[in-house]
């Protein structure tokens, strides 16, 4: 499976359209471009059971987040979803992300 070009990047709010977890928003902690998965905080949170070590002498059960598809996540700006395009800036010449519905530049 080849790399594919994201348009989200981590640091971005996100909400979940579908699957188990639809309708909660959190901020992306990390992308796998090669599995097309992100974790997002707070959603998808499964039971992680450890044994007892250094770190933690008891060991036992933490819930930490788990990765959903990168489709299935959409970017929230101003409360609503937004799908995001991609459009050279006039004055700098660069490549931005931009809001389809607004057509205002992102970050």
């Amino acid at each position: 499976m080849s790399k594919l070009k994201l348009k989200l990047k981590k640091g971005d709010t996100v909400r979940v359209i579908s699957g188990e977890a639809r309708g909660q928003e959190g901020k992306i902690i990390s992308i796998d471009t090669k599995k097309s998965r992100v974790l997002v905080e707070g959603v998808n949170m499964i039971s992680k059971h450890s044994k007892p070590n250094a770190k933690n002498p008891n060991g036992g059960i933490t819930k930490q987040e788990g990765s959903i598809h990168i489709s299935n996540v959409m970017f929230v700006e101003g409360g609503k979803t937004t799908r995001i395009g991609r459009q050279v800036d006039e004055k700098t010449k660069k490549i931005v992300r931009i809001s389809k519905k607004t057509k205002e530049v992102i970050k």
